[in-house]
């Protein structure tokens, strides 16, 4: 069958995918959804190397949506030659390898710039391609660590804290999809594509964001805060009679709208009046918020507060989450067949365009699926092909 792009806005390119584990096949994914011909390059075998080994885990099957799979043995001359083929008219290469495995295979930048001098070629590793740790195998919970963020995640009595998803992978990932695309328009004016680098830790310190800034410019070390906003205040998490909800009332203007809805005259306390005081006196403002919040229902303080512009929400559980209508009108969930799991959903994208539209077109690829039909494409005959399986390359 030919390749159908789930997109037109992409349509164009053809990205091959050498990557593994998560940050990798996050930034392929998002080329992937968005139309880009994407052929995902597998090692033949049982090797290790996909989340969890399990093709048919939820995990995998959100991950590999809209892309086609061959097999490719890069460990024989056969295999290497075919990549290089692919290569020539390829538009972007993506790899997640520890840095020194692409050149040990022979596929690195430099090599595959000689015959083609318009790729775009990613890289996405650990720690970055060169420095003092740039061989250490990187994983995200090491990342977050190692970037500051879980010394200001959770609480201060329950010391560091994790994020509870794979935040420096998945940031990772899509800063090197930004990446490729930023490429990619640079390509339109200079007619020669470029090598873009991203790792786990740049990504981790990148998205510290205000909390890194506010070291770097005032010589400040965030702490933990628990589920209160380090810097605006009042806004938290509050109990209430059925429940916990989310308000968010920072600034004069809505903390006056708060203490409205409220009524509870403790909050006109000259402590409270400014930023300042009431960040001095978080605990007890908090209490006296909480000791009225818990009165009544997360329904409808929820309801009341946000009639009077105080911002405040749910606090759900995923099924909760895909449960809201909100969500549900946002598409977030996006219906699949999966030749492993039957009729499935997975997680939609998040970009709403007015001309374009990201859809799933293929499921995540048997291993070596599309083998026989990416070959023929790039020229191979039927002949060839056999002669590559036997001899081990495919």
């Amino acid at each position: 069958m030919a390749f159908t792009p789930a997109s037109d806005i992409l349509s164009r390119f053809t990205v091959l995918d050498l990557t593994r584990v998560r940050s990798g096949p996050t930034c392929v994914r998002q080329l992937a959804d968005w139309g880009a011909n994407v052929i995902k390059i597998e090692a033949i075998g049982n090797e290790a190397g996909d989340i969890g080994g399990s093709r048919d885990g939820s995990d995998f099957q959100n991950l590999h949506r809209n892309k086609r799979s061959i097999t490719l043995n890069l460990k024989t001359e056969e295999g290497v030659a075919i990549f290089k083929k692919m290569a020539e008219t390829a538009d972007v290469i993506v790899e997640n390898y520890r840095p020194d495995v692409k050149f040990r295979l022979g596929v690195d930048y430099e090599t595959i710039r000689a015959i083609n001098p318009a790729i775009v070629y990613a890289s996405i590793s650990g720690f970055g391609q060169d420095g003092p740790i740039a061989k250490r195998p990187g994983f995200d919970q090491i990342a977050q660590g190692m970037g500051g963020l879980m010394s200001i995640t959770g609480s201060p009595e329950d010391g560091p804290m994790r994020v509870g998803i794979p935040i420096a992978d998945l940031c990772a990932g899509h800063f090197a999809a930004q990446g490729v695309l930023l490429a990619l328009l640079g390509r339109e004016q200079s007619g020669e594509g470029q090598w873009i680098q991203t790792s786990l830790l740049q990504a981790q310190v990148a998205m510290l964001d205000f909390q890194a800034a506010r070291w770097l410019m005032d010589a400040e070390v965030p702490k933990q805060a628990g589920n209160n906003h380090p810097t605006s205040i009042p806004q938290g998490v509050f109990e209430t009679k059925n429940g916990f909800i989310n308000i968010a009332a920072a600034g004069t203007h809505i903390f006056n709208r708060l203490k409205d809805v409220l009524g509870d005259d403790r909050l006109n306390d000259p402590r409270f009046d400014s930023l300042d005081g009431r960040s001095e006196n978080r605990h007890e403002l908090n209490g006296y918020i909480t000791e009225t919040t818990k009165t009544d229902t997360s329904e409808n303080w929820i309801e009341k507060l946000n009639d009077e512009g105080v911002p405040s929400g749910e606090i759900n559980t995923i099924d909760k989450t895909f449960e809201s209508p909100q969500i549900k009108h946002l598409g977030m969930a996006r219906d699949m067949v999966s030749s492993e799991r039957g009729a499935t959903q997975i997680v939609g994208q998040p970009v709403i365009m007015s001309s374009s539209r990201s859809e799933i077109k293929l499921p995540p690829p048997l291993k070596g699926e599309h083998t026989s039909e990416i070959l023929s494409e790039y020229g191979y005959s039927d002949d060839e092909i056999k002669a590559f399986n036997q001899a081990g390359a495919i």
